[in-house]
């Protein structure tokens, strides 16, 4: 009799702990889950789609297009018409392609301000080469200066609520660039076709 209550009591102990170790497992992938769906990549397409990049700041605006050449892909249309250094341009793309929002949470509209959208910082504006385009609009540092607030493709202004996301702080290092630090190195010096253009203007 005691042999038996011995195997009832280790049967019903198995029994416990293999409950025990499938809730477990259970409940991790469901924060897993949940976790990776907060880290989601900003935008579905690839790097070769992108054809045109604009980034406006409240004290510039630069502008980006994919040239024709394979050895010099990209080309600087504002507020110069050079030769993009590709290293810098190719960094920015690797961003937006596969950077992943930390976390995203909604407020209500009227609180933009608070979140440096009022103002934005910046928008980063992407056009395909399927003449669709998204927007990735920037805020300020969030409280411990480790992210971005961000706005990806953000909807109807006259929304009363706002998915923000955090973002990389390597945002901000794209924008804290010069113009000059976005050309070829080698064109850096060259005069730009707008000013060659204007010097022959004058001449004649």
């Amino acid at each position: 009799m005691k042999l038996q209550n011995t195997t009832w009591s280790l049967l019903i102990t198995a029994i416990l702990l293999c409950a025990g170790v499938y809730l477990y497992e259970v409940n991790s992938q469901e924060k897993q889950e949940k976790l990776e769906a907060q880290q989601q990549s900003f935008f579905d397409f690839s790097a070769e789609n992108i054809q045109k990049l604009t980034i406006k700041t409240q004290e510039k605006t630069l502008e980006f297009e994919r040239n024709k050449d394979k050895k010099k892909p990209w080309k600087m249309t504002q507020p110069k018409q050079q030769i993009a250094n590709d290293a810098v341009v190719s960094f920015l793309i690797n961003l937006l392609v596969t950077a992943e929002s930390d976390r995203n949470f909604t407020i209500p509209a009227n609180q933009k301000k608070d979140y440096g959208f009022d103002p934005p910082s910046a928008t980063f504006k992407i056009e395909l080469d399927n003449y669709t385009y998204h927007q990735l609009i920037v805020g300020k540092s969030d409280f411990k200066n480790e992210f971005l607030y961000a706005m990806i493709d953000p909807k109807n202004k006259e929304e009363s609520e706002i998915e923000i996301s955090l973002v990389s702080q390597d945002f901000q290092t794209t924008l804290d660039k010069k113009v000059d630090e976005w050309l070829e190195i080698d064109s850096q010096d060259k005069p730009s076709e707008k000013t060659e253009d204007s010097q022959q203007d004058s001449v004649e």
